[in-house]
This record gives C-alpha cells, structure tokens and sequence, in this order.
C-alpha cells in the first residue's frame, strides 16, 4: 500500500511541495481510483487545487472514476519539464516505473 501523502504539506510556504524561493513550482501527479483501480497522470502549477477539482467531480477525464486518490506526485522547476515527466509517465516504461515506486 502506497504512503499517504498529507496535503498540509501541498500548501506549506516553505515545503519541497509548495513554493520556495520564490520559484514556482509545477507537479507531475498521478490520482488512482478508488471504483476501477486505474491511475490518472496529469501535471499542474497548484497541486492542491487540481486534487480538489478532481475530488468535486470537476474534471472530465476523471468524474465517472470517483473517488480518486492522490498516491504519488513530484515538484519541477519548469512547466515543460512537468508536462515531459507526465508524457513519460504515460509510456509502459513509466507505468512500470510507477508500480515498481509505489509497490
């Protein structure tokens, strides 16, 4: 079973998740569901928000899959380097890695 990842840590000023000298930071991320057991990999610059509107429903991709649940994400310096890490994480070669990383 994954390690549950505490939000708190999301919204902290100065967290490896949040924002830290004065870089913004942008997230690779990737929600499983908990009706079908299948994972959603997405990238967004406000992790904490994005969660949320996948939890509300708000996100097409996402809302006949509820309830989702944040199992794993990572911090990037750059948008491109997000959206590279989430197309790599799209690959059979990064949902190996994936299920290798959370077990």
């Amino acid at each position: 079973m994954p390690a549950r990842i505490d939000m708190r840590s999301v919204s902290g000023e100065r967290s490896i998740a949040g924002r830290s000298n004065g870089r913004t930071m942008f997230y690779t991320y990737v929600l499983k569901s908990k009706k079908d057991g299948k994972l959603y990999i997405g990238w967004s610059v406000d992790l904490k928000h994005r969660v949320e509107q996948h939890s509300k429903g708000l996100v097409r991709a996402t809302k006949d899959r509820l309830p989702m649940e944040l199992i794993y994400y990572e911090a990037c310096l750059s948008e491109s380097n997000a959206i590279s890490r989430e197309k790599q994480l799209k690959t059979g070669f990064g949902r190996a890695y994936l299920k290798r990383r959370l077990g």
